[in-house]
């Protein structure tokens, strides 16, 4: 899958150099499953005393289990060393140059209205949908809230995590999605483009108008989330090159200098 050798690893990166508010542990965390149940039930009290209902609590928690293969995956995380030109062969061809361009034609419309609204051109939109899922075909299929709360129990960060798992909580509860439906990369990441749950809450947008955000089916809410969120961060009028403000946007989308170059490049030849 495409997140599970590069976007997760890069992950961890972004994570471990982020600055971040978040609320504390719900109870003491732990390095195995021998305490998630009881962690699991201060969380519930944290959760309720947040505002999420006691339904969306049920529904999200009850059974839940502690996940050892998500741990492993994170534990086997390595320092992302790969050189612009390793990385860009690794993840891009003109296969899918192609594809990009083509669904550049297919959702025209879509883009057209993303970029009045939110200045960012389509071009750059498909490079980060190509890679971060492959359009959308690898968006992952492991349980979200499972994820994240063995990842908020664990003690490595846990203060992360903690608030990742009440902003899909936040998610469930305003009626988005069911916690049956979210199921994406180990880590937590939604959807085609792969967001954390904080920012599907944050910059999240019902682009298709039916009254919910759904970046795991609906096209146009991917496209024009992915916009918003960009635009939040500063997108601007110009280029996306090297040095151009623009550029230092997509460094808000990920930390990584090989991934944010490749998506700079990828969308340069997607434009064509």
């Amino acid at each position: 899958m495409f997140f599970s050798k590069s976007r997760s690893l890069i992950l961890g990166l972004a994570l471990a150099a982020a600055t971040y508010a978040a609320p504390a542990a719900a109870a003491t965390c732990g390095n195995n499953a021998a305490g998630f149940s009881a962690w699991l039930e201060s969380f519930k009290k944290e959760a309720a005393a947040a505002g999420i209902s006691q339904k969306v609590i049920d529904s999200a928690l009850n059974g839940l289990t502690y996940d050892a293969k998500v741990i492993k995956l994170d534990r086997g995380q390595h320092s992302f060393k790969l050189s612009f030109e390793q990385f860009y062969a690794r993840r891009v061809n003109n296969a899918m140059i192609s594809k990009g361009k083509q669904l550049l034609k297919t959702h025209a419309k879509t883009f057209a209205a993303i970029e009045k609204r939110y200045g960012v051109p389509g071009a750059v939109i498909v490079a980060i949908w190509g890679l971060e899922t492959g359009f959308g075909a690898n968006s992952g299929n492991m349980s979200s809230i499972r994820s994240l709360a063995t990842l908020a129990y664990d003690c490595r960060r846990s203060a992360f995590f903690t608030n990742e798992l009440m902003s899909a909580l936040r998610i469930v509860q305003r009626g988005d999605m069911t916690p049956a439906q979210m199921r994406g990369a180990w880590a937590g990441e939604l959807g085609q483009t792969q967001f954390l749950a904080s920012s599907y809450v944050k910059f999240g947008v019902d682009f298709d108008g039916n009254g919910r955000v759904d970046l795991i089916r609906s096209v146009p809410d991917v496209l024009g989330s992915t916009a918003n969120y960009l635009k939040s961060y500063g997108w601007g009028p110009g280029g996306w090159d090297a040095g151009s403000r623009n550029y230092g946007v997509l460094r808000q989308w990920n930390k990584a200098e090989v991934y944010v170059k490749t998506i700079s490049v990828m969308a340069s030849k997607i434009a064509g």
